[in-house]
C-alpha cells in the first residue's frame, strides 16, 4: 500500500495536502478531547482520504525527520525518578517474548486454515510489527504482498484508535497527555534546545548508519531521554513541534492506504479482523499475567505488548502520558526478536518460491508496496 508514483513537479503539492489534511483532522479531534486525538485523528483523515483516491504521501526524507523529532520529544519526557523502573525490564521482556512467540504461531495458523493462506504469507500477516522487514521478506519470497500490507496496516489502525479509546474509558490514562507536557513549558533556553537538537540528531544519524533497529526514532530518543533523565538539561522542543511530529507520524501511517482500492480493503478485511483478534486476545493475556506478576501501570502494560508498529505506539505512550521507556524498551525487544525469527521461519515455511538472482530485476507491479 505504498503512494503512487508522483511527478517531481508535484511531489510537494502532494506532501502539503497530506499533511494538512492530518493537521485539521489530527488538531479537530484533539479540540473534542479525543484520547491520542493528534494521531488518530491525522491518521483517520489522511487514511480516508488516501481510500478516497487522493495520492497522498509523506517523502522518505521527510519521514526520516518526524521520527527524529518525534524520539527526541519521548525522551524529553524521561526523569531520573522514570529510570528507577529499569530493574522491571528483564522479566517484562521474558513474558514479551514467550508471548510474541505464542502470538505468531497462533496468528500464522489463523490465516493459514481459516483464510486458506500459504505458510509465508500467513507469516508474515502474522507478524507483530517490523512491517518494513516484513514487506521486504514478501518481496523476496513472491508473497502475497497486497494481503501483507492490509492486514498489518489494519491492526495498526484498529490498536491507534482503539487503545486510546479502551484506556480511556477504564480511566487507566491521566489526564493533560501531550498538551500538558509541552504546551504548558515556557520558553526554553536556546543554548540547551541547541544542545538537545545536535546531540539527539547525531546520535540518530549513528544509530542510523550502523543499521540499529528503528535507528532514527531510538537514537533520537536515547540521546535525549540521558539528556534530561541525568539532568543535564531541562528544555523541550516547543510544543509545536511535538504537535506536528505527532500528526506527522500519523500522516504516515494514513498515507499507506495510498493506491489502495476499498475493494481490496473489503477483500482481506476478514483476515485482518480476525488475526487481530488472535493477536490481540494473547497480548491481553500477557498483559494479564505481567501486572499479576509485578506492580506495572496496566496502561502502559497494554501499550507495550500491543502488537502494533514501534513508532506508532510509542508516540502513544507519549500522547496518553505513560512511560515511555519501558514503552520503548518493549518494543525495541520484540522488533529485534521478530526481525532475527522471522526471516528464519520464513526459510523454513513452505510458499512460493523465492525469486532467483538472475530473476532479481523482474517487479509486480501489481502487489509492489
Amino acid at each position: 500500500m505504498s503512494p503512487p508514483s508522483i511527478p517531481a513537479a508535484n511531489i510537494v503539492w502532494r506532501t502539503a495536502e497530506t499533511l494538512a489534511i492530518g493537521a485539521v483532522a489530527g488538531l479537530t479531534l484533539n479540540w473534542l478531547n479525543f484520547p491520542a486525538g493528534l494521531i488518530t485523528g491525522s491518521l483517520i483523515g489522511v487514511a480516508a482520504a488516501a481510500l478516497l483516491g487522493r495520492p497522498l504521501v509523506v517523502p522518505t526524507p521527510l519521514s526520516r525527520a518526524i521520527y527524529v523529532v518525534v524520539g527526541i520529544s519521548i525522551g524529553a519526557v524521561v526523569t531520573p525518578e522514570t529510570l528507577t523502573g529499569l530493574a522491571a525490564f528483564p522479566l517484562a521482556i521474558a513474558v514479551l517474548v514467550i508471548s510474541t512467540l505464542v502470538m505468531i504461531a497462533a496468528t500464522t495458523s489463523y490465516l493459514r486454515f481459516v483464510h486458506g493462506w500459504d505458510a509465508r504469507t500467513a507469516l508474515f500477516g502474522a507478524s507483530p510489527g517490523a512491517l518494513a522487514q516484513v514487506m521486504t521478506l514478501a518481496a523476496e519470497y513472491k508473497s502475497d504482498m497486497r494481503a501483507v500490507a492490509v492486514v498489518q496496516t489494519l491492526r495498526v489502525v484498529a490498536l491507534t484508535l482503539g487503545i486510546p479509546i479502551g484506556l480511556s474509558s477504564f480511566g487507566l490514562t491521566a489526564s493533560g497527555g501531550l498538551m500538558a507536557r509541552f504546551a504548558a513549558v515556557g520558553p526554553p533556553s536556546l543554548a540547551e534546545l541547541g544542545i538537545l537538537v545536535v546531540v539527539s540528531v547525531l546520535t540518530a544519524w549513528l544509530f542510523f548508519r550502523l543499521r540499529l533497529p528503528g535507528g532514527l526514532i531510538f537514537g533520537a530518543m536515547v540521546a535525549s531521554a540521558v539528556l534530561h533523565g541525568g539532568g543535564f538539561i531541562h528544555a523541550i522542543l516547543p510544543w509545536w513541534v511535538a504537535y506536528a511530529a505527532v500528526i506527522g507520524i500519523g500522516a504516515i501511517t494514513g498515507s499507506r492506504f495510498a493506491n489502495t482500492s476499498v475493494q481490496t480493503l473489503v477483500r482481506f478485511l476478514g483476515a485482518a479482523l480476525g488475526s487481530f483478534a488472535v493477536a490481540m486476545a494473547i497480548a491481553a493475556s500477557a498483559v494479564l499475567l505481567l501486572t499479576m506478576l509485578m506492580s506495572v501501570p496496566p496502561a502502559d502494560a497494554v501499550v507495550a505488548f500491543a502488537p502494533g508498529a514501534q513508532d506508532t505506539m510509542m508516540v502513544l505512550a507519549l500522547a496518553l502520558h505513560l512511560d515511555p521507556v519501558f514503552v520503548g524498551a518493549l518494543h525495541l525487544s520484540r522488533f529485534l526478536l521478530v526481525s532475527l525469527l522471522v526471516p528464519f521461519l520464513a526459510h523454513r515455511a513452505k510458499g512460493p518460491r523465492a525469486p532467483q538472482r538472475k530473476s532479481a530485476g523482474e517487479t509486480r507491479t501489481d502487489d509492489s508496496d
